[in-house]
This record gives structure tokens, C-alpha cells and sequence, in this order.
């Protein structure tokens, strides 16, 4: 593992006897306390995230809207400052490279977040496609992000800042200071729970860390939590609901694409839309405790279908998971079982989100 990237909180994570993971190149926070403790002290108190590994580029000048909106499939030159989107990148067949939330910082400056593992190669895609006047940074080294999320997050957060948390509307960002750092709040969430992301400098981070977790409603929170929250939450993963062989107009999120405007893979995604796709991203509902798994298959007479995420869902008391299934078998309400390799288990198509009580627009 000596060539996985390590975040600035590594330390930290170690000292707290957290199990360490590979995850998209880096070594990362699994668990601390246990997966289920921690998915439930964040839906009921605030939870603290080290999201450092994410990548965030900077992208500047006159043209930047124009050529961000040719390259995003979620409308860009309508963003105000001081509000983000979430978005999709495509390739020319439609299909994901990256999911992504644009930020527009001003009128001619905008910052993108996307997944770890694909920094690389969404660096290049975007270069590749800019105006010759447009300047485009790298600045993921630099930037640290923290998640705070839980019903209690504001709570938290109002001890350590003066910005007026209660006038941010969901998915909108401000400048403040947040423990002494100068920081970027942002109101998004992955978890479904009202909560904020905290960009700062990387230098930053530990301090920003130790100090949250002084509150004795904050706990630390590994990837398995974030994973159980998000699932339960409908929210996709990328490499699992998401990637370059679906185009997102067979997934439930075809809402962060503008078919009124020319994007990389639009006209893919049309004649997919026109056709209908041959599958659909659904949620599946399975009684008990034991989870389908990614890359099992679903079956009615015949095989429909595949796994793309599932687990126990700690705030429901039963298993979740996504599947792309064929049209035929997708309707709410059908029973379905998923085949394990060494049994089946019985599964019937629900709705999504799964958890429903969450804060996050609140």
C-alpha cells in the first residue's frame, strides 16, 4: 500500500484507531467505533468526515461559464454567485466519467469538485476542451475538506464561527472562518442529513479536526458510514450507479442534466431518451439483514438485472440496494430475488430514497 496518497488527517485517523482501507488511490478512514454506531450518531447527533481526498479545480476567465456549460451537463451560466450544482461530465457516447458539483465563486471563476479516483483524467478532459483564455488550476494538494453532517451540525458549527449558517439555502456556499482558518461553507451533503463541507487550506486541517471533535455531540465517521448513509439516502456512488457504460438518462438523476443546451454526450443521452433505455437504476427493498452485494445478479423467471451497491440499512432495520433492472421488471412493487452465488434472497422494488426522515433540507 506504499503507493496510496495519505490525507493531512492520516495521523489523526491512526491515533483514533480507525481501520485503514485503500479507497481510490488513497488510504482512508473505514471505521472507528463500528459502521452502525457511526451511520446512527450521524442521523441522530453530527458526524465529522475526512473528505480530503476529493480533487477541486479552479477554472477563470470571460469564457469560463461558455466552456464550463460544453463540458457539465447541469447548467452553468445560470449559477449566481455564491451557489453550486450537481453535475454530470460525459464522454461523446453519453456515458459518466464523473459525477461532480460546479461552485461559481464569481462571475468569472467557478471551482469543481469531483471524485478522487478520477482526478487525473477529469483534469484532462476539461483542459482538453477550454478557450485558449480560460485558466484552469489544479489546487486539490492545497485544499483540505472537512464534512460535518447530522441534524446537530449547525449547532456544532455556530460554536466555532460567526457566519450566519441559517441564511445558507441548500446547495449554496459562503466565505468565513471557521476555528481561526479562513474556509469555504458549502451546504450540500451526501448523507441526507443537514450538515456543511468545509474547504481550507490543507495546512489547516488537523487543527480544524481536533477542534470540532472537542464537541461531545461530533464523532469521527469512516467511509463504511458514509456509504450506508448515502445508500439509504438514494444517493449514487461513482464506479457503482455511475459510470462510462450507462449514460445517466437510465438513472433517477437525469435531473442534473439540461437538455436545452449543447454538452460532450448530450445527443447520445437524447436518442437514449427518445428510445428509452433498456434498464433503470432502482432501489430494491430486501426483508432481514443480510445485504445483496455489487455485481450479484437479480432474477424473476430469468435474470433482469445486477447489483450495484447494497447494505444493511442501519436506520431502517432491513437491507437496501441499487440494481440496473430491465424496464419490464423496475415498477415499484415487483418481486424480485437476488441471487448470492450460494442462495437467494427475496426482494421487491421500492422507492426512492429509502430513508425518507432526513434533514437536509431543512
Amino acid at each position: 500500500m506504499s503507493d496510496l496518497k495519505t490525507t493531512p488527517l492520516h495521523d489523526q485517523h491512526v491515533a483514533l484507531g480507525a481501520r485503514m482501507a485503500p479507497f481510490g488511490g488513497w488510504i482512508m478512514p473505514i471505521q472507528y467505533s463500528g459502521i452502525v454506531e457511526e451511520h446512527l450518531h450521524t442521523r441522530q447527533a453530527a458526524g465529522l468526515f475526512d473528505i480530503c481526498h476529493m480533487g477541486e479545480f479552479k477554472v477563470k476567465g470571460p469564457r469560463a461559464a461558455k466552456d464550463l456549460d460544453a463540458v457539465v451537463t447541469a447548467p452553468v451560466g445560470t449559477l449566481k454567485p455564491g451557489r453550486c450544482r450537481y453535475g454530470f461530465l460525459l464522454d461523446e457516447s453519453g456515458g459518466v466519467l464523473d459525477d461532480l458539483i460546479t461552485y461559481r465563486l464569481a462571475d468569472d471563476e467557478f471551482m469543481l469538485v469531483v471524485n478522487a479516483g478520477t482526478v487525473e483524467n477529469d483534469k484532462a478532459w476539461i483542459e482538453a476542451r477550454l478557450s485558449p483564455g480560460t485558466c484552469f488550476e489544479d489546487i486539490s494538494v492545497g485544499t483540505a475538506k472537512l464534512d460535518l453532517q447530522g441534524p446537530r451540525a449547525g449547532d456544532v458549527l455556530r460554536q466555532v464561527t460567526d457566519t450566519p449558517l441559517e441564511l445558507m439555502k441548500y446547495f449554496s456556499f459562503v466565505k468565513g472562518v471557521v476555528c481561526g482558518c479562513e474556509v469555504l461553507i458549502s451546504r450540500t451533503g451526501y448523507t441526507g442529513e443537514y450538515g456543511f463541507e468545509l474547504y481550507a487550506a490543507s495546512s489547516s486541517a488537523v487543527y480544524m479536526w481536533q477542534k470540532l471533535l472537542t464537541d461531545n455531540r461530533v464523532r469521527p465517521i469512516g467511509l463504511g458510514a458514509r456509504d450506508t448513509l448515502r445508500l439509504e439516502a438514494g444517493l449514487p456512488l461513482y464506479g457503482h450507479e455511475l459510470g462510462p457504460r450507462r449514460t445517466p438518462a437510465s438513472t433517477p438523476f437525469s435531473f442534473a442534466m439540461d437538455m436545452g443546451k449543447q454538452f460532450t454526450g448530450r445527443d447520445a443521452v437524447a436518442r437514449e431518451i427518445e428510445r428509452g433505455p433498456a434498464q433503470t437504476l432502482a432501489g430494491l427493498i430486501l426483508p432481514g439483514r443480510q445485504s445483496a452485494r455489487h455485481g450479484q445478479r437479480v432474477l424473476a423467471d430469468g435474470p433482469v438485472g445486477e447489483i450495484t451497491s447494497g447494505s444493511f440499512a442501519p436506520s431502517l432495520g432491513y437491507a437496501v440496494a441499487f440494481a440496473y433492472l430491465d424496464a419490464s421488471a423496475a415498477a415499484p412493487g415487483t418481486r424480485l430475488t437476488v441471487d448470492t452465488g450460494r442462495k437467494t434472497l427475496d426482494a421487491t422494488v421500492g422507492t426512492l430514497p429509502f430513508y425518507t426522515a432526513g434533514t437536509a433540507r431543512g
